[in-house]
């Protein structure tokens, strides 16, 4: 599961665009390509997806655009724990508009969604962005104001970052930036785990070195107000 974001976000749906249309797990099979052990993962994860909201011109009176024609809401509802990325992943590529999920489990319930480009005939699902479990019942907040669909669902995906927009960085930057973080995470991890094992002096060094190096990177990839030096 990703990072989950700095502050809980549960928002407060419109009434106006309540759809309430329950999609069988079947559709996401047989329109998109769910290979065979996918298939299982729904089957064991999933009890129900629901088509809770549509965003759009005519319920909630923002304009769409081709790129953010609406915004439709799902409520995966599990039945175990939690629900993988790549199984949300699945259902996002079925779905020819940006989606926010909200996964329920039990009493608790994340939201949860990944910028959607759907300039391509297949759409293309960015880095899933979550909040930490919440009660179900939680105090929901209004949804950000915006001027149209776009606005909106860059509003939403900013409440979901695990890190503050910098002055000026849209979602995109933000998700490039941040992946460079989780890469240089990765690295830093991988050289303390040699570190620990290797034997040789001169060789300690040099993993320290490239160690602090790093850790300097990826300081300045995290921080809401960066430097020149960065």
């Amino acid at each position: 599961m990703p990072e989950a974001a700095q502050t809980p976000v549960l928002f407060r749906w419109p009434p106006a665009a309540a759809f309430g249309r329950t999609v069988p797990k079947t559709k996401f099979y047989e329109h998109g390509n769910v290979r065979a052990g996918l298939r299982e993962k729904f089957v064991e994860e999933i009890q129900r997806v629901a088509w809770a909201y549509k965003l759009a011109d005519d319920t909630i009176h923002l304009r769409g655009t081709t790129s953010v024609p609406e915004i439709q809401v799902f409520i995966v509802e599990t039945k175990g724990a939690d629900v993988s990325d790549d199984v949300l992943t699945a259902i996002d590529k079925t779905v020819h508009f940006p989606i926010v999920f909200e996964v329920a489990s039990g009493d608790r319930v994340r939201t949860v969604a990944a910028q959607k480009s759907l300039h391509d005939r297949s759409p293309r699902i960015g880095t899933y962005f979550t909040t930490g479990w919440q009660a179900a019942d939680a105090q929901r907040r209004p949804l950000p104001s915006a001027l149209d669909l776009p606005g909106l669902y860059e509003a939403i995906l900013t409440a979901l970052l695990p890190v503050a927009t910098r002055a000026g960085e849209t979602v995109a930057t933000a998700t490039v930036r941040l992946d460079r973080a989780r890469k240089l995470q990765r690295e830093i991890a991988a050289l303390e785990k040699t570190l620990r094992t290797e034997p040789q002096l001169n060789r300690k060094i040099e993993l320290r070195r490239q160690i602090k190096q790093r850790t300097v990177v990826l300081t300045g990839l995290i921080d809401p107000a960066p430097t020149n030096k960065e």
